[in-house]
This record gives C-alpha cells, sequence and structure tokens, in this order.
C-alpha cells in the first residue's frame, strides 16, 4: 500500500490547515493509499491549532482596546504554551484595515496571555506571529509582562513567519494595516527610537536581527527580552516530528491556498519541499491559485491549482470539494 505524508498550511479565506489535510487524506485513501495527516504552519494564523494541545480561555486587551476573548494551549508535555498572537492582537479583531487604528494598535493582548501562561506554570512559551494589526514594536506586550524578572528560566521561541527586520516593519507592513503613508513615516520613527530603548534598557540591539519585524516588530520587541527567534515553519516541523514522517513515504502533498514566490522563502510550501527533497521522496504541491512564474523560472516541483483544473467560481464555492477530487486526478495520473 502507498503511503502519502500530506502537509499542508492552511487556504487563507477558505479552509484551516488541519481542513486541507483531512480532505486530502480522505481522497488518498479511498484511492487505496495509506495516509499520513500532518498540517503545517510558518507561524501565521492557524499556528496555535497545528500544534495541538488544550485551549485555556482568557479575556485580554485586543488590538484597539476592547476587551476580547482569546486562548493559550497547553501542549500534550504538560510544560509548554503556544500563542497565537493573531487571536489577540491580530487584524480582523480590529476589523480589518478600514477600521483599524494602525498608529495606537497593540500588541498589550498578547502579553497578557504570554503572562497568563507564565502564571499557569508553564516553561516554555512557543508564539506564532502572522495577522498582527500592530505596528507597535512589542512595547504593549512588554509592558503587559512587566514585572521581566518573571521571565527568568522560561523558554520563549518566537515562530517568525517573515524575516523582515525591525525598523522595516512599518514600511513592509504596515500599509496593509491601513497605514497612510505619513502613518508609515510615523511608525518607522518610532521603531527606531523604540530599537534604541530596547538597547539601552536591556543591552540587545534588536535592529540587525532577522525577523525582529516579524508582527509589526514584536518578534524583536520579544528579543529584547532574551526570546529566540526562529522561522515558525522550522520550529513547527520540529514539534510535530515531519522530517521523521516524510522518511520512506512513497509521495508528499504540501499545499497553501494562494502559491507564488514568496511561498519558497520561509514559508511553509518551501519548507515541506526542501524537507521531502532531503528524503528523497517526491512531492507535489496543491494549491487553490499560483501567481507569477516562478515554476518556470527556477523551480521544478509539480503543482496543480483549484483554479486551473475548475475555474474561479468553483475554486471558491467548493474548495474542499473541488480539492478531493483534484487529488483523485492527481494520484490517479501517478
Amino acid at each position: 500500500m502507498p503511503h502519502v505524508v500530506i502537509a499542508p498550511d492552511k487556504w487563507r479565506g477558505s479552509a484551516t490547515a488541519a481542513e486541507v489535510a483531512a480532505t486530502i487524506a480522505r481522497a488518498a485513501t479511498a484511492l487505496g493509499w495509506s495516509a499520513d495527516a500532518a498540517p503545517v504552519s510558518d507561524g501565521g494564523e492557524g499556528f496555535a491549532a497545528v500544534l495541538g494541545g488544550r485551549p485555556q480561555l482568557h479575556r485580554v486587551h485586543g488590538p484597539v482596546g476592547a476587551l476580547v476573548d482569546a486562548h493559550w494551549c497547553l501542549l500534550d508535555d504538560g510544560v509548554t504554551a503556544s500563542v497565537e498572537m493573531a487571536l489577540a492582537s491580530g487584524l480582523d479583531l480590529a476589523g480589518g484595515p478600514d477600521h483599524n487604528d494602525p498608529v495606537r494598535a497593540s500588541t498589550s493582548g498578547t502579553g497578557e496571555l504570554i503572562a497568563a501562561a507564565i502564571k499557569a506554570g508553564i516553561h516554555q512559551v512557543l508564539i506564532g506571529m502572522g495577522g498582527s494589526a500592530t505596528t507597535d514594536g512589542g512595547w504593549g506586550a512588554l509592558e503587559a509582562l512587566e514585572p521581566h524578572g518573571r521571565l527568568a528560566g522560561i523558554d520563549l521561541q518566537v515562530a517568525c513567519d517573515v524575516t523582515t527586520r525591525f525598523v522595516d516593519a512599518a514600511v513592509v507592513f504596515s500599509p496593509q494595516k491601513g497605514a497612510s503613508p505619513s502613518e508609515v513615516e510615523l511608525l518607522t520613527r518610532r521603531l527606531e527610537r523604540l530599537a534604541q530603548v530596547y538597547e539601552e534598557r536591556f543591552g540587545i540591539d534588536v535592529r540587525p536581527l532577522e525577523g525582529s519585524g516579524a508582527a509589526g516588530g514584536l518578534a524583536g520587541g520579544l528579543a529584547a527580552l532574551g526570546a529566540t527567534l526562529a522561522s515558525g515553519f522550522d520550529l513547527v516541523a520540529d514539534r510535530i516530528d515531519l522530517a521523521e514522517r516524510i522518511e520512506g513515504a512513497d509521495l508528499v502533498i504540501a499545499g497553501e491556498g494562494l502559491l507564488d514566490e514568496e511561498s519558497f522563502h520561509g514559508k511553509a510550501v518551501g519548507g515541506v519541499v526542501t524537507l521531502a527533497a532531503e528524503a528523497g521522496v517526491p512531492v507535489v504541491i496543491l494549491a487553490g491559485d499560483a501567481v507569477g512564474d516562478w515554476a518556470a523560472r527556477d523551480r521544478a516541483v509539480p503543482y496543480r491549482t483549484l483554479v486551473d483544473a475548475f475555474g474561479e467560481e468553483r475554486a471558491w464555492a467548493d474548495p474542499l470539494g473541488a480539492l478531493g477530487e483534484l487529488v483523485a486526478e492527481v494520484l490517479n495520473a501517478l
């Protein structure tokens, strides 16, 4: 019986990584394959769900001040927590870019979630960075985490979904969060000053750290407190033993909602493709759609999209149903 490892990221706006993986697994097993569903994340939205664990509810301050119901997750080892910053400080909680206040938006709620986990006796906290409403450089989170002495002996690991550096976060990301050109300039100056404050107060220059601009600089703020910044995909892959699960498989299926060149730069699709190549296992990518000419330029990885196979209307109206059909077509062609 051939064996497939299924390791997709979320399809933003359509389905979670777990839903995509389960759909592919059902289609594969119906065709006589054994299937290992291993949904992944690059540290963005869906990070906590992929890691699993038991949700611990907590009410925190949302990105623009209103109280929101959020949670951190207690992982199965009993001493590790996952925190997804988007659940406390995400752009969706602000109502999207049209309703966000990009200058005032704060990461305080994320700091409150981390503090709640530490108060519960957690020794290690894994923090996903994607989907933020904020460009506060992590200042709100650091205020919520005072007194910082409570962090002694706590292993903070930040799952970065980008490589952007601290001061560049405003220019790169804040327009997507509703910032005007003048606000981008203001936020950039604020990040520059905040980097100086962090260096003076904590002795760490966050400016050159790769990924320190993730979540509007939250990653850099946490790094000032001693957190380790890591590739979000690598962190997740290690936690779910993805490399070991791929060993000996006959096929790996990767995927995400929109495939583009960035998919291969620190994102989950590129990470899965690399692990499959290292194991000598063939890989195919399934996606909702694809843009750009990355495949023609320098990638030889086969891929199929719902839009190409079924058209945009079907791809958006019934993504999981269409995906099941596409999986059958792909596997039958092998």
